[in-house]
C-alpha cells in the first residue's frame, strides 16, 4: 500500500523523481549533451541544434510533465547559446529552435495524459486490492486445536486480481477450513469469492456433516455465476483428531508427517461448487506434529522453462521447520526463486499444524468418520 502512495506522488509531480523517472531525464540530458559535444567539435555553424528535439520526447516516455518541460528548457537554452555564437544564424537554425520548443510542449502533453492514466490504474490497483483484503481477512495463529497460516502470493504475470479463497473458524463441530479458487480473475471473481465466503462463514455453523455444507455452498454459487462459471473448493474439518476433507475438483491437500508427504487425493472425484458436486469425505487421525497444507493451482502451476515446481518433493524441506509461519515463508521464497519471480496465476496457501487435543475436552466424532479412519 505504501508503495501504491509513493507511486501516486511521484506521477503527480508532487514527490521526488522515481527511479524510472530519473533514467528517463538522465537520458535526455545525456542525448543532449552529446548533441551538444558533436556541435562544438563541428565548428562554429549550427548544424545539428534540431536533434534536440527528440530529448523531450525521450523523456517523456518515463518522467512527469514538470520534468519533460524542464528537459526542453535546458534543450532550448542549449539550443540558443548556439544561435548566439553561429555567425549570421540562419534560417534552419531558427526553425531547429521552433522545433525543440513544440517538441517539448507536445511532449510535456503527452506525458500529462500517461502520468494521468498511470494514476487510474494505481488507484483502480488500490481498490481492488482492498476489496480483495476485506475478503480475505488475517488467520491464526490459533484457531482451536490447530497452529494456522495463511499467505496470499499475487501474479506479477498480470495486475488483475485472482478469485482465491481461504477461511478457518472455531465451530461447534470443529475447527473448519476451506480453501477455493473461482474461475476468472478481477472484480467479478472477487465479487463470487466474497459470496461464497460468506455463505461459508454461516452454514459452518450450521451444518453438522460436511456434505450439507458443501451443498450450501453448491446452490449459493449456482445462484449467483453463469453456465460456464465455477468454483473448485476443498472444505475440511479437524473434530478431536479427526481430519474430514471434501474436495469439489480442489488440487488434493498435502499431509506432512514425520518427514514424509501424503497427498490427501479424495476417495471419488467431484465436480467444482455450481455443478452439484457429490462428494465422498476422505477421513484421516491425525497425530501432534501433522501439518496439512493447503494450495490454489496457481502452485501446481508455477514453473520456470517448462518444469514445474516440485512442491511434494521439497514441501518436508520447506514447510516441516518452524513455525507455520515460517513454512510458508520459506515456500514462498523458493517458489518466487525457482519461477524467477514471474508467476502466470495468483496463489492462497494454508498451512496448519494439529497440536493434540485440548486437554479435558470431549469432542463427539461422529461413527461414519471413525470407520472410515479406520477403514
Amino acid at each position: 500500500m505504501l508503495s501504491v502512495v509513493r507511486m501516486h506522488a511521484f506521477q503527480s509531480g508532487r514527490g521526488p523523481l522515481s527511479p524510472g523517472s530519473r533514467a528517463g531525464v538522465g537520458a535526455a540530458l545525456a542525448l543532449l549533451a552529446i548533441i551538444s559535444a558533436v556541435e562544438v567539435a563541428d565548428g562554429r555553424k549550427v548544424h545539428y541544434a534540431a536533434l534536440m528535439t527528440a530529448a523531450p520526447v525521450l523523456a517523456a516516455v518515463f518522467a512527469s510533465w514538470r520534468a519533460v518541460l524542464g528537459v526542453a528548457l535546458v534543450a532550448l537554452l542549449l539550443g540558443g547559446g548556439f544561435a548566439l555564437i553561429e555567425p549570421g544564424a540562419s534560417m534552419t537554425t531558427g526553425v531547429g529552435l521552433v522545433g525543440v520548443a513544440l517538441s517539448g510542449v507536445v511532449a510535456a502533453a503527452v506525458a500529462a495524459v500517461r502520468q494521468r492514466q498511470a494514476e487510474q490504474i494505481a488507484e483502480l490497483s488500490k481498490l481492488a486490492s482492498v476489496a480483495q483484503q476485506a475478503v480475505l481477512r488475517p488467520l491464526g495463529p490459533q484457531v482451536g486445536t490447530l497452529a494456522v497460516a495463511a499467505r496470499y502470493i499475487s501474479s506479477t504475470a498480470t495486475a488483475e486480481i485472482g478469485g482465491d479463497l481461504y477461511e478457518a473458524i472455531d465451530t461447534p463441530y470443529g475447527v473448519r477450513m476451506i480453501i477455493g479458487d473461482v474461475r476468472g480473475k478481477g472484480l467479478d471473481a472477487v465479487r463470487l469469492a466474497s459470496i461464497v465466503l460468506g455463505s461459508y462463514r454461516h452454514v459452518a455453523y450450521e451444518r453438522a456433516d460436511l456434505r450439507a455444507v458443501v451443498a450450501d455452498l453448491d446452490r449459493a454459487v449456482a445462484r449467483n455465476v453463469g453456465d460456464e462459471d465455477f468454483v473448485t473448493a476443498a472444505v475440511v474439518e479437524e473434530r478431536g483428531g479427526t481430519l474430514t476433507i471434501v474436495n469439489c475438483g480442489h488440487p488434493s491437500p498435502l499431509l506432512l508427517r514425520r518427514g514424509a508427504v501424503i497427498p490427501l487425493e479424495p476417495p471419488a472425484p467431484a465436480p467444482p461448487l455450481g455443478f452439484m458436486p457429490v462428494v465422498r469425505p476422505r477421513v484421516e487421525r491425525l497425530e501432534p506434529g501433522d501439518r496439512l497444507l493447503l494450495f490454489t493451482d496457481g502452485l501446481g502451476e508455477a514453473r520456470r522453462d517448462g518444469e514445474f515446481f516440485p512442491t511434494a518433493d521439497r514441501a518436508w524441506r520447506l514447510l516441516g521447520h518452524g513455525t507455520v509461519g515460517d513454512g510458508l515463508a520459506s515456500l514462498e521464497t523458493a517458489l518466487v526463486e525457482w519461477v524467477h519471480g514471474r508467476l502466470d496465476d495468483d496463489i492462497a496457501l494454508v498451512l496448519m499444524e494439529y497440536t493434540g487435543q485440548r486437554s479435558g475436552a470431549s469432542v463427539p466424532v461422529p461413527s461414519w468418520e471413525v470407520g472410515a479412519a479406520e477403514a
